[in-house]
């Protein structure tokens, strides 16, 4: 768990220290005061990635050369900086010259309001909750996927050229064929593990009343990677982009054999969100121990009903960040420390 938090240049706050409880940790205030902004730093400390964006340039503070992350994970201090000049990991003071052992330390599930987007929004958005599932479970799944990406890059930039260079094209084929196979697999793997998981939190968090979840992984490029590649070629010569692979990959959501995304009320689209992330935490736990949850502002979203049953179906012995803008909706005492957040400060509320 983490015992205290440390912030140097990051987004809205100049410089922070705070040290945590183990169990819950509320930070309350208005919008737009730095609340999110602190769990964001939890997740960038701990996995070195932003849940809310894909580039770590907007995270340093307006005309400074970077920001400092500084995290106490049980013994271990992890400290992060970045800049566009600089980018530098350390463990318990030493340098790492790669992420590996870094991202080793801990383990954590973002739940944010843009979450519903699992369910209505592209196939993009369900890949990186994939992703960033799978970089936790498996290290090599960063490798995999990492080296898929400079794979789709590359042969894209080729087939933009004109006229078309082939041979450096189908020079590429080899490592995108194998690093997304690799991808596949593990892909293929972990929406096997999370079917039952989150069908389990569905059920829960919809107090039982709720339709029946089936979730299913849509490979971007069917059983037979090399074969759907080869056959793609006269599309990639018009569009100059890779249309089959990993990077077009999805997973479907069903309830009771319904798209979710049309079917599915309002309510019922929150729960599955909150479904999916509840069974990241619960793979987590099983193969590595306890995740950090970190909850952004979502429990003012639910209906009374849901939102007890969400509170309860939370794993009592994880370590949870929750951001709201007031407590009004927490039945009993809070059960941990509460901070007000304001203009990038924080006090003991």
């Amino acid at each position: 768990m983490l015992t205290s938090l440390r912030l140097r240049d990051f987004r809205c706050f100049e410089a922070l220290a705070c040290e945590v409880a183990p169990g819950l940790n509320f930070f309350i205030g208005p919008n737009a005061q730095g609340k999110t902004s602190l769990l964001e730093a939890i997740c960038v400390g701990l996995r070195l990635a932003s849940p809310r964006s894909t580039l770590l340039g907007p995270l340093v503070r307006h005309d400074q050369p970077a920001f400092a992350v500084r995290l106490q994970h049980g013994r271990t201090q992890l400290d992060f900086r970045y800049g566009a000049a600089e980018k530098s990991i350390a463990l318990d003071g030493v340098q790492q010259g790669n992420a590996n052992d870094y991202l080793q330390v801990g383990r954590l599930v973002y739940f944010g309001n843009t979450d519903l987007e699992l369910v209505r929004g592209r196939g993009e958005i369900r890949r990186r909750y994939l992703d960033f599932l799978g970089a936790q479970m498996e290290p090599l799944y960063r490798t995999h996927l990492r080296a898929y990406e400079r794979a789709l890059r590359s042969r894209n930039r080729l087939l933009k050229q004109y006229p078309l260079p082939r041979r450096e094209i189908a020079a590429w084929d080899g490592p995108l064929l194998e690093s997304g196979a690799m991808l596949t697999a593990l892909r293929a793997s972990l929406v096997q593990e999370l079917a039952p998981a989150a069908a389990r939190a569905q059920m829960a968090i919809g107090l039982g009343r709720d339709a029946t979840l089936d979730l299913a992984y849509l490979p971007g490029a069917g059983p037979d990677f090399a074969a759907v590649l080869a056959a793609s070629a006269e599309q990639e010569r018009r569009t100059g982009v890779t249309s089959v692979g990993p990077h077009r990959d999805d997973v479907s959501l069903l309830l009771d054999g319904r798209a979710a995304a049309e079917f599915a009320s309002e309510g019922q689209q929150r729960t599955l969100a909150l479904a999916l992330k509840l069974a990241q935490a619960e793979m987590l736990r099983v193969a590595h121990g306890q995740p950090i949850l970190l909850l952004d502002d979502i429990f003012g979203e639910l209906d009374p009903e849901r939102r007890n049953a969400l509170f309860a179906a939370l794993p009592a012995a994880a370590q949870k960040f929750l951001t709201t803008t007031h407590l009004d909706w927490l039945e009993g005492p809070p059960g941990g420390p509460v901070w007000t957040v304001h203009e990038g400060r924080l006090s003991t509320a």
